[in-house]
């Protein structure tokens, strides 16, 4: 058998071709060498410093997107010593996350930062998120607090500055004095509802929600509270049930079977909300002529046109922004007293 040279000077069998290798990342040399220019005319262009001719930008920024050449963001915070990173530990336990996911996205954009993600779930504890965040040079931490989702707080980076997001009010006492917080707030919003439901004549209202988790708990002692100061105290009531549809199927079946069927219903999460309204509706039950149903955190399930679930709105965008901006406030300011908005 003959035997030809590869690419790489080994020999090979004839007519065998070498692996193909993967294509070269563009570079700012290469957009130079296309244009006839300087490669730092080139660099001045990429940057949007001042100093080069309309009609040297026009041509250097369509040559670049010729090539599909991209500036290499990383080697640059690098070389300045920053790495203009986020990092975003979270758990997906509550759907609301997903709405804070992407706002963070946009708000961190907004600022000039990227995100860095990283799952707390089964097999990943809070310490594998945390390290694997830390390993990517993150100039903060925020961490969402939705139902615990923030874990141990005396676990959370020294090295860093850390948001808290979307918890309850999860600092306290020392931790509140270096830890920024953007809280949701629970108690207010359930308090708000269920003024409203009494104003429009309801006096038989249900608490559906679980016994543990921070921002449930809010959410209950808010209801409490109101029904007291309406003077419905005697009239408290509360069904024990997991944040989702199971479990609001679960409850408007207890409801179903109460001889004392309540006129309006508080979930303490939108998808509770559905579940229960779901299983209502197909019993012959209309929402709202015989039950009112609300929800908590105006997720997508509370716009479904079927439903068209009442809900209690926390603004994720705003909640984002004021998180991005604690973390950008902490890292220019690391000494700055905490923030708890």
């Amino acid at each position: 058998m003959t035997s030809t040279s590869t690419p790489d000077g080994r020999d090979g069998p004839e007519g065998a071709s070498a692996p193909a290798r993967p294509a070269r990342r563009p570079t700012m040399q290469d957009v130079a060498d296309r244009v006839g220019m300087s490669r730092p005319l080139v660099s001045i262009v990429l940057r949007g410093a001042p100093g080069a001719s309309e009609e040297s930008r026009r041509r250097v920024l369509a040559a670049a997107r010729e090539i599909g050449y991209h500036p290499d963001d990383s080697a640059r915070m690098l070389r300045r010593r920053r790495s203009r990173m986020i990092g975003l530990m979270f758990t997906m336990r509550q759907p609301f996350e997903i709405d804070l996911v992407d706002a963070l996205y946009a708000a961190a954009a907004e600022r000039g930062y990227r995100l860095a993600l990283s799952h707390i779930g089964p097999g990943r504890t809070q310490r594998t998120a945390m390290d694997e965040l830390l390993g990517q040079r993150i100039e903060a931490l925020i961490a969402t607090a939705a139902d615990g989702g923030a874990g141990t707080i005396s676990d959370l980076p020294g090295t860093v500055p850390v948001v808290l997001l979307a918890g309850p009010g999860a600092a306290e006492g020392e931790d509140a004095a270096v830890l920024d917080e953007v809280r949701v707030e629970n108690a207010a919003g359930v308090s708000t509802a269920v003024r409203h439901l009494v104003e429009l004549g309801h006096e038989d209202i249900v608490f559906v929600g679980p016994t543990g988790g921070p921002n449930p708990t809010e959410r209950r002692a808010g209801y409490e509270t109101a029904m007291t100061a309406a003077g419905l105290g005697d009239r408290i009531r509360s069904l024990e049930s997991p944040l989702d549809e199971i479990g609001g199927h679960a409850a408007a079946s207890a409801l179903l079977a109460d001889p004392q069927r309540p006129t309006a219903v508080l979930c303490a999460n939108d998808h509770c909300a559905f579940g229960l309204a779901e299983t209502l509706l197909r019993a012959g039950l209309d929402i709202p002529g015989d039950v009112s149903v609300v929800g908590f955190d105006d997720s997508a399930v509370a716009r479904l046109p079927f439903l068209d679930l009442t809900t209690l709105r926390p603004d994720p965008l705003q909640m984002a922004r004021l998180a991005i901006e604690a973390a950008d406030r902490r890292i220019a300011e690391p000494r700055r007293p905490a923030e708890h908005p």
